[in-house]
């Protein structure tokens, strides 16, 4: 596969927090999910998770919107503490979009009517939302499958639409979870370049969770590698596969990104 990434956000002239996990742990009845981690996303980086499947990726999703909250330290968003905010008031003060593994559409309504339900409870001005659905609609070339059942939609277009209903609410950060799962080499290969295109064009900070660690670290500019709970390494593609904690826990020896 092409690299889809042409440049990557190393370094930043000013760092800008968007996001911070401090001393994070969590437990669901005796088994820890996560213990003790910290990490840091910044303002307009597409930042990855990596690790097996059961190591809490989208445990940390869940984390980030609310869904759950965590046994002991702090979620910092814009450098303001959100463990109390609740799911709906978190997402939309610190505008956050998210786009699940499974699902995320109306299976018997039309690609049209799934992007209008979001629309019509994040934008009152029809003017605008009818003018941002078909922004979107032409965005990701879905012109053709607008009136088609979201139900009867390929893996890819699916995607896209999740997606698209994500951005409705203009979000700052996205959050993708298990987004490459299930999709063709091709579609993998679009979705890529959609994500790139949104840090690029749209300047939105994208966080990417998934198992599969090549068709990730193709288009992001920062990963880390999970296990046991733990973060046990942190940095660009090319630093992470060359980690000796981060092979050894989930690379192996013989892994590249090309």
């Amino acid at each position: 596969m092409a690299i889809i990434k042409k440049f990557r956000i190393k370094s930043f002239k000013k760092k800008q927090s968007i996001l911070r996990f401090q001393n994070i742990s969590l437990s669901f009845e005796k088994r820890q999910i996560l213990e003790n981690i910290s990490f840091e996303i910044n303002q307009g980086e597409i930042f990855g998770m990596l690790g097996p499947n059961g190591v809490g990726k989208s445990t940390i999703f869940n984390l980030i919107t609310g869904l759950i909250k965590p046994d002991k330290g702090d979620i910092i968003i814009r450098d303001e503490n959100v463990n109390e905010y609740p799911i709906f008031l978190r997402t939309s003060k610190f505008k956050i979009g998210y786009v699940p593994q499974y699902g995320g559409y109306f299976y018997d309504m039309t690609l049209y009517e799934n992007l209008m339900a979001v629309a019509e409870i994040l934008l009152i001005d029809h003017r605008k939302r009818d003018e941002k659905i078909n922004y979107l609609i032409s965005k990701f070339e879905l012109n053709q499958i607008r009136d088609i059942k979201a139900k009867f939609l390929s893996g890819g277009q699916k995607k896209k639409l999740v997606i698209g209903m994500a951005l409705l609410g203009d979000p700052e950060l996205l959050l993708l979870d298990e987004c490459f799962a299930a999709l063709d080499v091709m579609t993998i290969k679009m979705l890529q370049q959609i994500i790139v295109n949104l840090q690029y064009e749209n300047k939105i900070t994208i966080c990417i969770c998934d198992h599969q660690a090549r068709d990730l670290l193709t288009c992001v500019d920062i990963a880390m590698v999970l296990s046991e709970g733990k973060v046990i390494a942190k940095g660009t593609p090319s630093e992470l596969i060359q980690n000796q904690n981060a092979k050894t826990a989930y690379f192996g020896d013989s892994f590249k990104i090309n």
